[in-house]
């Protein structure tokens, strides 16, 4: 397993550095969360079919709502991150009526920070 997931990562790190970032789809970003917190809990199926459904709706949202900021010719990244939170903090309202309260806190401090994508040192520009 640990094997396949160093593989996945490494075709993406070639991926990035060949062609530089295009968004995964909604599938492969609840195949990566879903991995994460099923090796992390070992949650019942229904469980982890409710953690998929969390966060497929919150990848849909979060694409449309940055959709309809850009298309809006939005440039304010404050108004952008505003938005975001408000989705956050409606995907974790539905973690927590899931996962117990020890689960949700390792999601927080642990798995979600592990989730962000990394840039690379020096900002990545040219």
């Amino acid at each position: 397993m640990s094997l396949m997931l160093l593989a996945i990562f490494a075709i993406a790190v070639a991926s990035y550095a060949q062609g530089g970032f295009q968004r995964p789809s909604i599938e492969d970003r609840v195949k990566r969360v879903h991995t994460k917190i099923d090796s992390a809990f070992k949650l019942d199926a229904a469980k982890l079919a409710a953690t998929d459904s969390t966060f497929a709706g919150y990848y849909r949202a979060q694409d449309a709502k940055r959709d309809e900021l850009r298309a809006s010719g939005s440039t304010d990244r404050d108004a952008m991150m505003a938005e975001m939170k408000k989705l956050t903090d409606a995907r974790d309202e539905k973690l927590k009526a899931i996962l117990t309260e020890e689960q949700f806190k390792i999601w927080k401090e642990q798995i979600e920070p592990s989730m962000r994508p990394q840039r690379p040192p020096g900002g990545g520009g040219n």
